[in-house]
């Protein structure tokens, strides 16, 4: 179990601080809708040793106590790197927000198991949500957005709408069945855009998820600190 408190905006611009115990924590893995490019996507990864997906999309599940609002995590070695996306949250109310998390993985131990790698690492996430229903009859035109620090420079690190990827209603009917809603007190990821330039690790990671409709933006950002592998 995990609680977390947001900063929670409506779109008439309100502000409330919520609180919301997280159990149960998905990440939507090979979430896209195009699915030639997915197809491309997995055999790059099958050339880097990383075993395809079963199916697509994916849902991995990751132990809820890993999200994190800290502004620093640690890496065991240098070969994490972090994906922006946006996440849903579940609450006791039936209310679903919307943030922006980071599908933090470890890249070398994505080549053994990816299911491993990614529960080896901290999952950062916003301390702001939306309303998912102030964002649902325009979600297409939310744009994700993330820049990594790599020798001192920020460099923008992915950029793209969240049209290439699987609506959250597509994922959630695919994750619960017939519910068609997520359970109370689950979170999900929800999938990511290509890194510019690949996937690489960087100091620190910065991302953001922008509303051009309402014309509001939210975003996040975390250092990562690299911890020594002695055996």
């Amino acid at each position: 179990m995990k609680t977390l408190e947001f900063t929670l905006t409506t779109k008439s611009g309100d502000s409330s601080s919520v609180k919301v115990e997280i159990s149960n924590m998905v990440i939507a893995g090979w979430a896209g809708r195009d699915k030639e490019a997915m197809e491309h996507h997995i055999q790059e990864l099958e050339a880097l040793g990383v075993a395809r997906p079963a199916t697509t999309p994916t849902f991995y599940r990751v132990a809820a106590t890993r999200l994190t609002q800290n502004s620093t995590i640690q890496d065991s070695g240098p070969h994490g790197s972090g994906e922006v996306e946006t996440f849903l949250v579940a609450a006791a109310n039936g209310t679903l927000y919307v943030g922006l998390g980071s599908d933090h993985t470890d890249r070398k131990a994505e080549t053994v198991s990816v299911s491993l790698s990614k529960q080896m690492c901290d999952k950062p996430v916003s301390k702001n949500v939306w309303l998912y229903e102030d964002v649902a009859d325009h979600w297409d035109s939310l744009i994700l957005r993330s820049y990594a620090t790599i020798d001192g420079e920020k460099v923008l690190y992915q950029e793209g709408p969240v049209s290439s990827l699987l609506p959250p209603s597509d994922l959630i009917r695919r994750y619960s069945g017939e519910t068609k809603k997520l359970k109370e007190g689950t979170a999900m990821f929800g999938g990511t855009v290509p890194a510019i330039g690949g996937i690489r690790s960087a100091s620190r990671f910065d991302g953001e998820i922008f509303d051009p409709v309402l014309g509001r933006t939210i975003s996040f950002g975390y250092n990562v600190e690299v911890l020594p592998v002695l055996g």
